[in-house]
């Protein structure tokens, strides 16, 4: 169930709200829209005496939720989520780039990525520290020593860091050093990982699993948010059908149909989504058109020799000619970086 409170409710209305939605043995969790105030009440128990909340004082109606996930469907929150990372914005018309290599190598590959990221005008610094590969033999990344050499790169541009972690015991390490945590595919069904980063209280940017339905999405997202949580971003990745022309298929119908679903921005990965460097700035432009609040490109100063995922890399001349191309289509999508 979810309690709408009145525009104009006050501070004293709301929690008197949620001392009693616990009161009756539900988790609370207050939902702060521009204009109302949502409390939704979580928990397996009756929801037929919270009914009676729609007689108290700033209440305006109490609303069943009809989906699995509560905290992050459409239904209560009707305003879009913009998520704020250590100052910089992401959703309702704010757009953000995330780009850098696959995997975080050396110092020279690390920096010099880093400050062509800075010049595109992007916000966000992407590597891998630890990289969960398919196969046990291939490069799992520098762990630590990756995630000193990206907090370096951090203090010569002031980009945000993001990175995938990959096993909850790693989490409070990974905090001390990103701005932004990273759920991959492989793991956006990972529950103990959801849960820790859902109390870990750093922004989270979660990945589509490669078999996975918006509703699964939208469950492991419910998953971290019910935690506490709230700052979340999804990002549709592709996923594997039976084509073999590319890596994955980018699914793009997804940015429109999760913009129905929920209220918490997504972002578009056109280098995971094709595997190709040559589909990357098309489906870019495609993914801004259809609503994304941000595109997520990898990039390599010799993507050839890089230790991982080189066929889908831009060299550094490809991925400035991408932002510049790209720059009118945001701006004519009416959003801005």
């Amino acid at each position: 169930m979810i309690i709408v409170m009145k525009a104009g409710a006050t501070s004293d209305q709301i929690e008197a709200i949620r001392a009693q939605v616990e009161g009756q043995g539900h988790s609370p969790h207050v939902l702060v829209g521009e204009i109302k105030t949502v409390v939704a009440a979580v928990g397996d128990k009756s929801k037929d005496a919270l009914k009676s909340l729609v007689y108290s004082d700033g209440v305006e109606q109490v609303l069943p939720v009809q989906q699995a996930y509560k905290l992050v469907s459409r239904s209560s929150k009707e305003s879009d989520t913009i998520v704020d990372v250590d100052g910089i914005k992401i959703g309702s018309g704010h757009f953000a780039i995330f780009a850098g290599p696959c995997s975080i190598e050396t110092e020279e590959q690390t920096l010099t990525a880093a400050h062509a990221v800075k010049k595109s005008g992007a916000q966000f610094l992407r590597g891998g520290a630890y990289k969960p590969r398919s196969s046990p033999y291939s490069f799992q990344g520098l762990e630590e020593d990756g995630l000193k050499l990206m907090k370096k790169a951090k203090d010569e541009t002031g980009l945000r860091l993001i990175t995938e972690l990959v096993e909850p015991a790693n989490a409070e390490l990974v905090a001390e050093y990103v701005d932004m945590i990273q759920i991959g595919a492989r793991n956006m069904q990972n529950f103990p990982l959801l849960k820790k980063v859902g109390q870990i209280g750093k922004p989270v940017f979660l990945k589509r699993g490669l078999s996975a339905t918006l509703e699964d999405l939208l469950m492991s997202a419910e998953y971290i948010m019910s935690e506490g949580n709230r700052d979340i971003v999804l990002c549709e990745r592709g996923i594997r059908t039976f084509e073999k022309a590319y890596r994955n298929t980018l699914d793009l119908n997804a940015i429109p149909a999760l913009q129905k679903m929920t209220h918490l921005p997504i972002i578009a990965d056109p280098s995971h989504g094709t595997g190709r460097r040559d589909m990357i700035e098309p489906m870019a432009k495609a993914s801004v058109a259809a609503g994304a609040d941000g595109v997520m490109i990898e990039m390599h100063p010799n993507p050839d020799e890089a230790w991982s995922d080189g066929p889908q890399s831009l060299t550094f001349d490809q991925y400035a000619a991408l932002i510049d191309n790209l720059k009118p289509y945001i701006e004519l999508a009416g959003k801005h970086l």
